[in-house]
Order: structure tokens, then sequence, then C-alpha cells
């Protein structure tokens, strides 16, 4: 399995800390830490698997003699029964470990499930569908990795990762008598040359600003179509495009139709439905 950032491992730990997994009476009193057990995961949706370096990783911290071993990959497609995993140990230390290993991979192969609709649904666009920074706190590397496991991108993983300027950047230095393409002429002088300048328009005024201004990408923000596609004939490939705000299954083709080469979708990450997925404890032999 392979080895996980250290924040991954403190997230885990705090989840752990948070169920107070090793204070469980119900499992202490009533299971002896001898009776060995096979817990068998298995999905009860269909769906894109996320997640089983993170559920191993849960089994593991718990109990480091348990033996977790993938039955799927992440990024395979699952149909309702299918088996995701077997973690094979003391009894006790799968029913502690349970619950937050399920809700880690729930949560992941939700979002990688949500991900890959709107992937299948724009086939044969040149689009990709990318996140957003619109993450559960702590969950961002794993939030953004599940992404990819659904046939998605990453847009920027941090704020470090790139010039954005937004709306609020503008109003606030409009006080100093700047406008639209003055701001991004700004960041271009000021920024690295390995760093890409990003602006957000509402307008076709704002897309003929950040063109002239040379902006390395420009952001479509909330524009319904018919505007999107006057933008793309202005802009054409002279920049990066990316579209943006109220995207959602009904839209993403017509979005993706006008040809911008990016559609990114904040909901991906910050209300996306966990993929139903369960442990079922066996005892082999009885």
């Amino acid at each position: 399995m392979s080895q996980l950032p250290p924040e991954v491992y403190s997230l885990i730990d705090a989840a752990l800390s948070e169920d107070e997994t090793f204070n469980d009476p119900t499992t202490g009193l009533l299971i002896p830490q001898d009776i060995i057990g096979v817990g068998m995961l298995r999905a009860k949706a269909a769906g894109v698997l996320a997640g089983q370096d993170v559920a191993g990783s849960v089994f593991r911290r718990v109990d480091p003699d348990l033996l977790f071993e993938p039955l799927q990959s992440d990024g395979d497609a699952l149909s309702p029964g299918s088996d995701i995993a077997r973690v094979e140990g003391s009894a006790a230390s799968i029913l502690r470990a349970e619950r937050i290993a399920l809700n880690f991979m729930q949560r992941m192969s939700g979002i990688a499930s949500d991900t890959n609709r709107y992937v299948q649904a724009i086939d044969g666009c040149r689009a990709r569908i990318v996140d957003t920074r619109k993450t559960a706190p702590g969950h961002r590397y794993l939030d953004k990795y599940s992404v990819r496991m659904g046939g998605g991108h990453n847009h920027r993983l941090n704020l470090a990762d790139g010039i954005l300027i937004k709306d609020n950047h503008i109003e606030a230095l409009a006080s100093r008598e700047m406008v639209l393409k003055d701001v991004v002429e700004l960041a271009l002088k000021k920024a690295s040359h390995t760093i890409k300048v990003e602006v957000e328009v509402e307008s076709i005024t704002g897309v003929r600003e950040a063109l002239d201004a040379g902006a390395h990408i420009i952001m479509l923000d909330n524009m319904p179509v018919p505007m999107m596609q006057e933008a793309m004939d202005i802009i054409g490939d002279r920049a990066v495009v990316e579209a943006s705000g109220g995207i959602n299954m009904a839209s993403v083709r017509a979005v993706a139709e006008t040809g911008v080469h990016l559609i990114s979708i904040g909901g991906l990450t910050h209300s996306t439905q966990a993929l139903d997925i369960s442990l079922d404890l066996e005892f082999p032999g009885n």
C-alpha cells in the first residue's frame, strides 16, 4: 500500500480520537480480543472506488496485526455487492476501526463517483472537469485525490498554487483607482515566471479587458451558456478558459460544448453524497 502524506495520518488519528476508538465499552466488555474474524468491505450501490489506502491505514492504526487486503483498486467501477477489501484479525479491533474506515472510504468514493458522472456527461468534448478549494477542512488532499480517481482533474491545491484574481481582489484595489485590466497587469508584472495568472470575469467587457491584459486563464463566472459562447468566440485559444458557477448535471454538457477548457464544480467536494459501503463481519468455519 502507498505511503500517505503526514497530514492524512494526523487526520486519521484525529478521527480515531474523536470516536474514542480505544475507549469502547461495548466492544471492550463483550468481545474478547482473541476472537478472530474477517471483515468484508462491500459496495451497496454502484459507483467508483476511492480510499483503499486510507481505510487500510485506519485498521492498522487501531491494530498493527490486522491484515488488510484490497480486492479492488481505487478508480475501479463498483456495482452493488462488489467485494472491495478484506480485513482479518481480532474481531474486537475490526469493530473498533469499522466506522472510521468506512467514513473515509464512503466520502472518498462518493466524490469519485460524482466526479465520474460529470466526466461521462461531457465525453467527446475537450473540457476537463476540475474541483475547487471548497473541501472539508482537513480533507483537502483526500478530496482532491478522490476527484482524480473519478477521472477529474485538480484546480489549485491551495492559495500558493497560483494567482487567481477574483471580484473581491478587484474591489479591494478599486480604492487605488485600479480596474480589472490594471490588476491583471500588476499581477503579471510581480509574479514569478513559473506562476500562472487567472482572473474571474462576469461580463463580455471583462473578457476583453482580461484578454487585452494578457491573463493566462480567464474564468467565466456564472455566465449563461450563450454568453459563454460569445466569450469563447472572442478568446479562441489565446487563453485557457474556465467555466465556473452554478454548473450542474443538467447544464454541464451545454457548457462543455461551448469549447471551454475547464469546468470547475464546487459541489464535487462540498456537497457530495457518500457512497453506500458496508462491512460484514464473518467467522469462517463457524
